[in-house]
């Protein structure tokens, strides 16, 4: 015991011994607060591996800087700082997260002064009281300082040994970006969730990730002006399409729902397989004589899919080249959007529902900024593993079927939309909620169960519209469903 107690001190007396003890430390809380107190949705044993090991590199990074300096005093204070920021930025993002289920981006950090105004007591409310193994390293630091267990190494370390351990810091990260690469292909350049960043990277890479997607955006804003917008004008000015007659103000003051159909191709509807109708429900109000159905219709999205899809739906504006328009431009500007111009003009209610986490693409911010006032999100529903949808969030008919309670007690006109998930990619739907319909014959098991969950999409709006006509919501509202882009 006291030869391995002789060894950690001689290991803690050297410069890079200590650094190593830091970034050690650092890893340690970092490990504790992603189980404690932030929900990452890790759906695999290699994301849980990838997340415990992603503070190590840009610690190492970090923490090798002051390595460089030759004065063992400024080393060391630097060291400290360093360590010391890094404490209170996951501390921070530890309450950021408790109060707004997001992480600290470049910009909140730079407006600082203007957010805390109004915190304070508000803060104290957020802590926990396993929030000390946050900070009982500090006092352990302390301690062995005082107690002279530690003291400063007064030798100079070699650039070399330096700058081999800011390259191991470096090849770290390289070897993790690598691994993440291929657990989530396009992590960067889609970048659809500020928790997919965190828990393949962690905090240091999402904020400098941030920073320069901000500095991207702030650029292109300062170089834009006013007559960038005449040939957009002009264009739809020339291409302007007066209302139908026929149907322009039948709505008025109605409902509207709006139904988002995950991954649903104009191809199902009137498909049968094994002389069963994939989607009998949808193929009843597709020929309704009180349905205006759309057959030449295309996805037009990007990387952004899904979300693309909504900012098309509600904007009238498309994705981006690369990147999803939601995550880029969504927190940061505001939309004469659908529910904006409802809200504004004829006095309408808005919401969404969805059973995902409010962050995905961002849209805890997004939302706010195209004018819904309401988004009944994850939170709201009843999530629980047998309740999930491969980590997409609640099965759609448990969200259909739980977001009456909120629906019924909207003001009414109002203008809502639902985001079902369980028709997404890789169509894996549960044994308990697959029916006698059995899907086609293919080398190939996402195109066979494809069919299987858009059939059981179908069952899911058929109870929901069940419901709509028995509370009487029906009759005073008109329903929008549309695919959001392809699924096979």
């Amino acid at each position: 015991m006291d030869n391995m107690k002789s060894k950690l001190k001689s290991l803690l007396n050297r410069r890079l011994g200590f650094v190593c003890f830091l970034v050690f430390l650092l890893w340690i809380k970092t490990v504790i607060a992603y189980y404690a107190d932030f929900s990452l949705g890790l759906n695999d044993p290699l994301q849980h591996l990838i997340m415990i090991i992603n503070p190590i590199a840009t610690t190492l990074v970090l923490l090798s800087i002051p390595l460089y300096i030759k004065r063992a005093r400024i080393s060391y204070i630097i060291m400290g700082l360093i360590y010391l920021i890094e404490s209170i930025f996951l501390y921070a993002n530890i309450l950021y997260y408790r109060e707004f289920t997001d992480f600290i981006t470049s910009s909140l950090i730079l407006g600082v002064s203007s957010v805390s105004k109004g915190l304070g007591s508000s803060s104290l409310n957020l802590v926990k009281g396993h929030d000390f193994i946050y900070w009982i390293d500090i006092i352990i630091l302390i301690v062995l300082f005082i107690t002279k267990f530690i003291k400063m190494d007064t030798k100079s370390l070699k650039k070399l040994t330096a700058a081999a351990t800011t390259s191991l810091g470096l090849l770290l990260f390289s070897v993790n970006l690598m691994i993440a690469e291929a657990n989530r292909p396009q992590l960067l350049s889609r970048a659809f969730d500020h928790a997919y960043i965190v828990k393949y990277l962690g905090f240091n890479s999402f904020l400098g990730y941030d920073a320069i997607k901000s500095a991207m955006n702030d650029k292109a804003r300062s170089t834009a002006v006013g007559t960038d917008m005449d040939d957009v004008l002009n264009y739809t000015n020339e291409n302007y399409a007066k209302p139908s007659k026929k149907y322009f103000g039948k709505a008025n003051r109605k409902n509207i729902i709006v139904i988002h159909l995950e991954s649903f191709q104009q191809f199902l509807i009137g498909m049968k397989i094994n002389d069963q109708e994939v989607t009998p429900f949808l193929n009843s109000l597709y020929h309704d004589q009180n349905t205006i159905a759309f057959d030449n219709f295309y996805h037009e999205v990007g990387l952004g899919k899904t979300s693309d899809a909504e900012t098309m739906l509600e904007s009238g504006l498309f994705g981006l080249p690369s990147g999803s328009f939601f995550t880029s431009m969504g927190p940061n500007n505001t939309f004469q959007s659908a529910p904006a111009i409802l809200g504004q003009k004829k006095g309408y209610t808005s919401a969404v529902f969805h059973g995902n986490v409010a962050s995905f693409w961002s849209r805890n911010q997004v939302y706010k900024n195209m004018g819904y006032n309401y988004f009944f999100d994850q939170s709201y529903f009843d999530n629980s593993i047998k309740n999930s949808n491969n980590g997409y969030g609640t099965k759609d008919k448990l969200m259909l079927s739980e977001s009456a309670k909120y629906l019924e007690q909207l003001q009414q006109p109002f203008y809502t939309k639902f985001l079902t998930v369980s028709n997404h990619f890789d169509f894996n739907l549960p044994e308990e909620d697959r029916d006698d319909f059995v899907g086609p014959e293919s080398s190939d098991k996402h195109v066979s169960d494809y069919f299987v969950s858009a059939h059981y999409l179908d069952n899911s709006l058929r109870e929901f519209f069940n419901y709509l006509q028995d509370s009487g919501l029906y009759k005073n509202s008109m329903i929008v469903l549309y695919g959001d882009h392809f699924g096979i």
